[in-house]
This record gives structure tokens, sequence and C-alpha cells, in this order.
């Protein structure tokens, strides 16, 4: 893999996306990193590569959102940064660079570690990546859309980190385990990370709809 740092001037239409490109920003900090752009002129060069099928042209790798928004307001030209690299390094630079200006795309981000774990082992994609063994293995193997969650480009990989006590943990989780049981009943969830997320969804459901989980009766 041959990179260079020399910044050149690339026309917008000769800049392609790159198709497994899981990142997306949301509206709001679209429009402030347009404004940013539009008042200070000031940007982080774009990572491009030669495109590997489309003579005269780029593929972005990182800077989708900033070359949307060069668009937007009106620039014919990017600052960009040439990196000589092929499909396995693109993928990986897609699952790491792009982590800081949006967030990831559940189904697109599954469909890229999917292609990722084809040439490198979880062990090593463990090491080459931001994200956990546990995070990636589950990743790869999501094969199928989770029930009223990826079937939309708006769902979105968000994090949630919180700490228990002892009796809190033995609540969770018996509250966890009818909960997975009726996921895996009546939404055919597969991995245990597909049970997990819908049976918390199905919990949060039930106090948003005034059920509480002590009856036995939530509802989706």
């Amino acid at each position: 893999m041959s990179n260079t740092n020399t910044i050149i001037r690339i026309p917008l239409d000769k800049l392609l996306p790159h198709p497994e490109n899981p990142n997306r920003m949301s509206k709001q900090n679209f429009e402030k990193l347009k404004r940013h752009i539009k008042q200070s002129h000031n940007y982080e060069p774009l990572i491009v590569r030669k495109h590997p099928k489309i003579e005269n042209h780029f593929q972005i790798i990182n800077g989708h959102h900033r070359t949307e928004a060069l668009k937007q307001i009106g620039e014919t030209f990017a600052d960009c940064v040439q990196w000589d690299i092929d499909d396995d390094a693109a993928r990986l630079l897609l699952a790491t660079l792009n982590r800081l200006g949006g967030k990831d795309e559940l189904a697109s981000k599954a469909s890229l570690y999917k292609s990722l774990s084809i040439k490198f082992s979880v062990k090593e994609l463990t090491k080459l990546l931001p994200d956990s063994r546990q995070a990636i293995e589950r990743l790869k193997d999501i094969a199928k859309p989770l029930p009223g969650m990826i079937d939309t480009s708006k769902a979105f990989l968000n994090t949630l980190v919180f700490f228990l006590n002892d009796e809190q943990i033995k609540t969770v989780e018996s509250a966890l385990d009818k909960a997975t049981q009726q996921s895996r009943d009546s939404n055919g969830a597969v991995t245990k990370s597909e049970k997990l997320a819908q049976a918390i969804t199905e919990i949060s459901k039930s106090y948003i709809k005034g059920v509480h989980p002590h009856t036995n009766n939530v509802s989706v």
C-alpha cells in the first residue's frame, strides 16, 4: 500500500462514493459541517484512490459527507489526498476512518464486516478495527434484517453503556429471559444479540404503552 500526503485538487464530478461505506451523518450535523466549510473554507482533505473500474475517476474512502457539502455550497473542486490501496485496504479504512464523522448504518456495516471476514479472520479484524471481537463476530453474522429495525435506511448503530448492582442485574436478566422468549417466538430472531436487542426494545415499548412487565403482558 503506497500513500502520499500531497494534496491535489480534483473536480467533484470525478469523485464517486464507495458503495460499501456504512457511515451516515445526521441532517443536523451535516448542516453544521456544510456551514463550517462555507464560512471557513477549511476542511480535512478527502482520502481517495483511483477508481478500480471507471477510468479518470476517483473513489472516496474518507470524506463522503465533505464531498456532498462542497457540492451543495457550489464548489466544483475538492482538496484530496490520493492513496494507492486495494479493495481490502479500502474496506478496512471504511470501517475505521469514517467512524469519526457520523454513525454507522447497521445494515451497511454488517455487509461491510461480512465482506472483510472473507479475507480476514475475526482475530485479525479485532487488531485492525476499533470494534471489539464480540461486536465484530455479531456484525459479520447478521444474515437478515432485524425485525422493524434495519429494513429502513435510518437505522444506526448506537451503543448504550450502563452499570448495575447485583440486585438490578438479577431483575434485568429475569426480564430479558422472558422478553427474549417472546422475541424468539414472535419475531424469529436468530442470534443471541438479535434476541437481546429485540427483548430490550419490547420491554421499553411496554413501558411507553403503560404495560408493566410483571403483568406478563408485554406487547409490541
